[in-house]
This record gives C-alpha cells, sequence and structure tokens, in this order.
C-alpha cells in the first residue's frame, strides 16, 4: 500500500499520467461493451493499440475486443493496474473507491468526468488519479 498523499491541485497531474501511461499495462475499463459506437470501445482498442491489456467491466460481463468481462472490478481474478471510468460524474465516484479496494496502481477519469471528493478520497489513500482527460489526449500531447 502508498504511502496517504494529498491530491494535487491539477486534476491531470504529470507524475499520475506518466505512471499510468508508460509504467501500467492491465486497464480495466468500467462501462465498455461491445457496442463499437461508444467511445470507451475506441479508447480501449487504443489501449491495446499501445500494449495495454483491457478487462471489460459492466453488469452484463460481456466479452469485448477477445478479452473476458466481468460484472465488477471485484470479480477481476487477477492485479488490475488502472481503473478507467466511462461514467457520468455522478456514477463514477464508487468506481474510484473500489479502484483503491481492489489494490489498483491508479485510477483514471475520462474526460468530462469529474468528481472533486472521489478524486481526494482516492489520493487520500495513496492511489494516484487524474480526471477530465483521456489517454489518447495524453499521448497526442506528449507527441506520442
Amino acid at each position: 500500500m502508498t504511502t496517504p498523499r494529498t491530491a494535487p491541485a491539477s486534476w491531470q497531474d504529470p507524475d499520475a499520467v506518466t505512471l499510468m501511461l508508460e509504467e501500467c499495462t492491465t486497464w480495466a475499463v468500467v462501462g465498455l461493451t461491445s457496442n463499437t459506437a461508444r467511445t470507451a470501445h475506441s479508447i480501449a482498442a487504443l489501449l491495446q493499440q499501445r500494449g495495454k491489456r483491457i478487462v471489460p467491466i459492466n453488469p452484463g460481463a460481456e466479452e469485448v475486443l477477445g478479452e473476458t468481462g466481468y460484472a465488477a472490478l471485484a470479480d477481476v481474478p487477477f492485479a488490475i493496474d488502472v481503473v478507467d471510468v466511462f461514467r457520468r460524474s455522478e456514477a463514477a465516484g464508487p468506481f474510484a473507491d473500489q479502484a483503491v479496494e481492489v489494490g489498483a496502481r491508479g485510477v483514471w477519469f475520462q474526460l468530462g468526468v469529474v468528481d472533486e471528493a472521489a478524486y481526494a478520497r482516492t489520493w487520500a489513500a495513496g492511489v494516484p488519479m487524474v480526471m477530465d482527460t483521456c489517454p489518447a489526449i495524453e499521448w497526442r500531447q506528449r507527441g506520442q
């Protein structure tokens, strides 16, 4: 377990972004379904192209992009590095808490997803979190 910390003022803390994009390989994608029209699907495909293992998390627990889905984070039988949340802001906070509970190394709230209380709780638990951004945007800004 990591040491409790105060949340950085920036929701896109560069060190947290770097940790997740460069060091973390297994990404649980909350809200991922086989619907190719959804943003979660295209970002999960991008994560795979970048060498990440994706883990679909949705109540239907369907297989997506060749990976077995799970109904909940607690159902995943292996370590999760990042919990990537594609849910509305008002429903996202519990997933940050669950990420801490399952021992994730980081939490990522996608573009437009903001929960300041969850951000503070997650950092206080020693788990880095970024929110209101997307891996595609962050890689592009880094020229990658």
